[in-house]
C-alpha cells in the first residue's frame, strides 16, 4: 500500500490512527507447515470459546511462495488436524486436490485489498450473529469501549468505531460487492459481520487476527 494508507488523521478532537484495516509496513508471510499448526491451533481454541458450532467458519493464513493455506470444506474446527488444512492459489484454484471452504473468494478478497493481511479468521458466535439480526442497519457503532484499543490503529477509549453488516448470500461476489467499499472507507476497521452468520477478522498474523476477534466478540 502507499505510504498515504497508513498516515494518521484526526476525528473530531481525538487523534485515532486512520489506515488501511490491516495496517503495517509489509505482509507477513509463512511456510505451509507453520500455516497448518497455527490453523489447527485457533480452531481448537475458537471451537473452545463456543465461536465454531458444528463445521462452521474458515481460516486462512497467507503463505511465503504467493499461495494461501485454508481449511478444507466441511471440518469441524474444534478437531483439525494438519490434513484439514490445503493450499489455494490466488484464484481459488486448490493446489493439492481438496475442497476448500465456501468462503474462501471473500478471504482471497481481503488478501488482495490488504496486502499487509496475513491471515483471516471466520468466527460464528451466538452473541455476533444475535447483534446483526437485532440491528436493522449497515453497522454498529462501538463507542467509547477500553477493547476499542485492542484494533490496530485505535490508541484510546475515547472514539468511535463502526462494525459494518451486510446482508448474507450464498453468491459470494454478492457478499464482496457489499462490503469491499465499506472496507475502504476512512476509519473502517479489520472486521465485519455478515447478517445472521458470522464475524470475519483479519490482521498482520494469526496473533493479531485472533486479537481482533476477541476484542469485537467482546
Amino acid at each position: 500500500g502507499s505510504t498515504a494508507a497508513f498516515q494518521a488523521e484526526y476525528t473530531g478532537s481525538i487523534p485515532v490512527t486512520r489506515s488501511s484495516p490491516c495496517p503495517g509496513t509489509g505482509m507477513t508471510a509463512i511456510s505451509f507447515p507453520k500455516a497448518q499448526d497455527a490453523i489447527v491451533a485457533v480452531g481448537r481454541w475458537l471451537d473452545g470459546k463456543g465461536w465454531a458450532p458444528a463445521t462452521s467458519g474458515n481460516y486462512s493464513a497467507r503463505l511465503d511462495d504467493g499461495s494461501f493455506a485454508v481449511t478444507v470444506s466441511g471440518r469441524h474446527k474444534g478437531r483439525l488436524t494438519r490434513d484439514d488444512v490445503m493450499r489455494v492459489d490466488a484464484e481459488g484454484v486448490s493446489l493439492d486436490g481438496k475442497k476448500p471452504s465456501a468462503e474462501t473468494a471473500l478471504h482471497l478478497t481481503l488478501y488482495r485489498l490488504f496486502p499487509a493481511c496475513g491471515a483471516i479468521l471466520h468466527s460464528h458466535s451466538a452473541t455476533a450473529v444475535g447483534l446483526s439480526r437485532a440491528t436493522p442497519g449497515d453497522g454498529y457503532t462501538l463507542t467509547g469501549h477500553e477493547m476499542l484499543k485492542a484494533l490496530p490503529g485505535i490508541v484510546t477509549h475515547e472514539t468511535s468505531a463502526v462494525l459494518p453488516i451486510v446482508d448474507n448470500s450464498q453468491d459470494m461476489a454478492v457478499l464482496d460487492a457489499a462490503i469491499t467499499p465499506r472496507l475502504l472507507a476512512p476509519g473502517a476497521i479489520p472486521a465485519y459481520l455478515i447478517r445472521s452468520h458470522g464475524l470475519y477478522g483479519w490482521g498482520q498474523d494469526m496473533a493479531e487476527a485472533e486479537r481482533v476477534i476477541e476484542a469485537v466478540e467482546w
